[in-house]
């Protein structure tokens, strides 16, 4: 018998639940033809569902795609609700858009207690993804392209059409009389998607197809996890964590090859920092190479004869304040006899003035100097991790099991 779309969505959904038990999911949905595909295809399934559509307002033809949307869901008895995001002007639209987008679909998850949000990605986005990030010479995590299944930001994503193709997913849209949106912006020269898409049709007579570029990606995948495999043993040998600082102990990290020493210490510039994207290679190796301590990514790499320490650094947080019922930085909270107008903030050199004893925690200076404090106003009011904790407790919202 011919595998169908129905078998290939079923495959591409193995083992995300418990055998005989398929949750609600939710689905995002722009009215564009992949992510309508995605939807009738999980319907017909029998799969509980919740959609919902994000409209970035950067084009007029948005509301009338989420239309198509709204009217399918109403159609069949679905709940759909619309978003909305609006960029700031700041930084690449693009990638503005995408991290908006993924924001609001998570806190959207959330509110609603879905755990798993499918995603409509096709087997041509995934090679495009793989050309675009050739092109900007990518290792083996970049190369590895989007994962069928990802855990991130509290929300399962899951994207179960990876080996389906566009043009199979627009047929089964005009099978079953449904009507799809086409962005014209998927037409536009001016993005890099595209130019890969053209580029995708000149390199086809050498090979380079979609089915051999997804097939790459799946290899890069296969390789990524034999060196996260290898990564975790490195830092289960050579890794300890220091108040928020991480420690790396250069007897076993020496002696790893130069993948993995890179790797771990971008993860431990992404633990401490709490940025999500990877720092620029380049300026990795620099770093890495150095006997001076290195500024990168928001945090400092210090060298020394037995280990090498990754510390935030003082300038990325100086200007960080937040009440005290908050998460500092992203990852410190602070708990102690509390009373109004109290916020925290970098300890930095005019705290660090005032506790004497911070020598006795036995680390670095300038780790101490970024440390969380708590403040009244521009008098100091306790240093936990600088020996002055007047009854107050730092404790950091990560650990061990978050440096994955």
């Amino acid at each position: 018998m011919p595998v169908t779309l129905q078998d290939r969505l079923a495959k591409g959904l193995a083992g995300v639940f418990p055998e005989n038990e398929r949750p609600r999911i939710g689905v995002a949905v722009s009215g564009g033809g992949d992510s309508m595909a995605l939807l009738d295809l999980l319907r017909v399934a029998g799969t509980e569902l919740a959609v919902v559509s994000v409209n970035h307002g950067l084009r007029a033809e948005a509301a009338e795609e989420i239309a198509l949307v709204a009217e399918y869901c109403a159609r069949f008895g679905i709940g759909h609700e619309v978003l909305a995001w609006g960029w700031d002007g700041r930084g690449s639209v693009q990638t503005a858009a995408r991290d908006g987008r993924r924001a609001l679909i998570s806190d959207w998850a959330k509110r609603r207690g879905i755990g798993h949000v499918a995603l409509g990605h096709t087997a041509d986005d995934q090679a495009e993804t793989v050309l675009m990030r050739l092109g900007r010479g990518s290792g083996v995590d970049g190369l590895a392209a989007m994962a069928p299944i990802l855990a991130r930001d509290g929300i399962v994503w899951l994207r179960p059409l990876l080996d389906v193709r566009r043009a199979e997913l627009r047929d089964h849209l005009r099978q079953a009389g449904l009507v799809w949106a086409d962005d014209p912006s998927n037409e536009d020269p001016a993005y890099d998607r595209i130019k890969a898409r053209r580029a995708l049709e000149v390199l086809a007579p050498l090979g380079v197809s979609v089915e051999r570029l997804t097939r790459t990606a799946e290899h890069m995948a296969r390789a990524r996890a034999a060196l996260d495999y290898a990564e975790r043993q490195l830092v289960a040998e050579a890794v300890t964590f220091d108040a928020g600082d991480v420690v790396i102990a250069l007897a076993a990290f020496d002696a790893a090859p130069e993948e993995l020493r890179t790797r771990v210490v971008a993860r431990a510039l992404n633990w401490v920092s709490g940025q999500v994207y990877k720092p620029r290679f380049d300026a990795l190796q620099v770093a890495l190479a150095s006997d001076k301590t290195t500024a990168l990514h928001g945090c400092l790499v210090i060298r020394k004869a037995q280990t090498l320490r990754i510390t935030r650094e003082w300038a990325a947080v100086a200007g960080v304040r937040c009440d005290i019922t908050a998460a500092w930085d992203g990852r410190w909270r602070l708990d102690g006899p509390g009373q109004a107008g109290l916020e925290i903030a970098a300890l930095g050199e005019a705290g660090i003035a005032e506790c004497p004893d911070w020598r006795t925690t036995g680390r670095p200076r300038v780790s101490v100097l970024a440390s969380p404090a708590v403040w009244l106003g521009a008098r100091l009011v306790a240093a936990p991790l600088a020996g002055r904790a007047e009854g107050w407790t730092a404790r950091i919202r990560a650990g061990r099991a978050d440096f994955f």
